[in-house]
Order: C-alpha cells, then structure tokens, then sequence
C-alpha cells in the first residue's frame, strides 16, 4: 500500500506530495513542524503536540490557515487513510510560495503536510544497553538568534551536532548553550540522576519536550525530586545515570559520555522504572484514532 499524505485539504500518494522550488520552507528553512507518536490506536498527547506547533508558527509570524481543531481532524484522519494504530507523525506547515528574495509578506499561502508512517524502537537494542553519547563543539542556538523552543525547519544547527557526533562514534550529541551549560541532545532533552535527585537544564535553552514533560510527571508521581537548574560536563561525567527523552526516542538511556563509564556502565534503575511507566503511559493515554 502506498502511503498517502495529507497536502493543503488532499490526501495523494507519497510521490505526489511536491512543493515549488520557490516555497519558502525550501528556499530558507521557513516553518514549523512537530513529530508526533500514536500508541495502539490513540495519539499520543496530541493537543499538547499542536498547541506547540501552533505556538512556533505564532513565533515567526506565520499564520496557519486551519483551526487547532481542523488540525487535529486532519492528524486523524490521515492515520486513517493510511490504516495506522502506532506511527510517527510529522505535520509540517511551511511559508509557502514566495520569490527568491527573504520578504515573507511576498509567501500568499502556507502549506500544510502530514506524514504517517509505521514507527518502532529508534534505538533498537540500546534501550537495553544503553546509549553511547558524545559531547560536540556545535553550541545550540542562542535564545536570543533563534530560539531552540521554535521548532522550526532550520534544523542545520542540530543536524551539524549530528554530524560531529557520527565523526566521533556517538550514538547522540550533547550540545552546550552558548554559555557553557547543557543544552540537549540533537534530537532530544538529557536528565541526570544524582543521588537520588533528577535534575534538566532550564527549557530556555532547548526545546519544551512534550515527553520532557511527561518524563517529569511521571517522576514526580513517583515521590522522585525533579529539578531544573544549569549543569555542565562534571554533572554528566559524574552522575548515577543518564537519560534522553524524545518523541522519537521516548526515554532512552546514556551508559557512556566522551568515553566515561556512567554508573556501573549498564541502564540505571531510575531509568529504567522510567521507561516501563512511559510505555504505560502511552499504551492507555491518547486521542483515539477511531
């Protein structure tokens, strides 16, 4: 089966799903998009997910053509189409087209994807073992150039801490703020878990992760303390354990940093505890699909 993607109200074949040359989603990076799971047939969290996307476009002054509603009937109804209880999902909302030159008043239009496909575990066998993570030279952007809690489809800045993190072997980066703290991951938010105590950097430096936030939730259910407050490479060097949390990664744990053994070098009870009560939570938690 050909998978269909939803374009401006339509639902064509994967292969038909084509923007101009001259939309400014293309030309300079100028949208915003938002990844999405569904667990056995609901969505997770999914207003959470589109009061972010919407938030971004309302950022950089891009004005969606459809309601949150519409949006969310559009989310369903592709996952629909295409047959799908657990996929990834990727709305997209670009500039739409313009002319070659930066004016964003000269876009008439936005455009509107979404994209469902199957999904599975994006680490594979790492959950298990855990995850080798590297730390880049590439700082996240600062809040004050390009806010890391627009998601936006600039992702430059976090496909070239990618890069370097392939060239040393890692399986994440972690990425510094622009003055020397812990920013997050090139793809997801990082905890650190020190004598009990679970502490993230600040979300003014990263991304409000919609699993960031269910990460806490859930450990604070817990009884667990939960702090938010800047760290640095002793912090990750030195700590119990180590986690990232992501939409497409979920909670993931971090055995070794720049060669550092964490903890006794195997996935750590907290995680781990962690990691059953998310699956839990996504398996019962959602917007029904049907």
């Amino acid at each position: 089966m050909v998978s269909l993607i939803y374009f401006n109200g339509k639902f064509v074949p994967k292969h038909e799903a084509r923007t101009s040359v001259y939309d400014h989603g293309f030309l300079y990076g100028d949208g915003v998009f938002e990844g999405i799971r569904a667990y056995n047939g609901r969505v997770f969290r999914l207003n959470e997910h589109v009061d972010r996307m919407y938030d971004s476009a309302k950022a950089i002054d891009l004005k969606v053509p459809l309601s949150k509603e519409e949006m969310i009937r559009a989310i369903i109804d592709t996952l629909k189409k295409n047959n799908l209880k657990d996929a990834y999902i990727r709305p997209i909302i670009t500039r739409g087209d313009g002319d070659l030159g930066l004016d964003p008043r000269k876009c008439q239009k936005p455009n509107i994807f979404i994209i469902t496909e199957s999904w599975g575990a994006m680490y594979g066998d790492l959950y298990e073992k855990g995850l080798t993570a590297v730390t880049v030279g590439v700082r996240r952007n600062a809040p004050e150039a390009l806010p890391p809690n627009i998601k936006s489809m600039n992702y430059l800045n976090n496909i070239l801490a990618k890069i370097e993190a392939n060239a040393k072997g890692g399986d994440e980066a972690i990425m510094f703020d622009v003055n020397g703290n812990i920013s997050e991951g090139s793809g997801d938010n990082i905890f650190v878990i020190k004598n009990g105590k679970i502490i993230t950097p600040p979300a003014l430096n990263n991304l409000r992760g919609i699993t960031r936030a269910s990460a806490i939730e859930l450990a604070e259910k817990k009884g667990m303390n939960v702090v938010e407050t800047n760290i640095g490479l002793f912090d990750i060097y030195t700590a119990d354990e180590v986690f990232v949390t992501g939409t497409a990664a979920e909670i993931a744990p971090v055995t070794k940093i720049d060669g550092r053994i964490i903890g006794d070098g195997f996935p750590g009870t907290v995680t781990k505890k962690l990691m059953v009560a998310f699956k839990n939570l996504t398996m019962t938690e959602g917007t029904p699909i049907e």
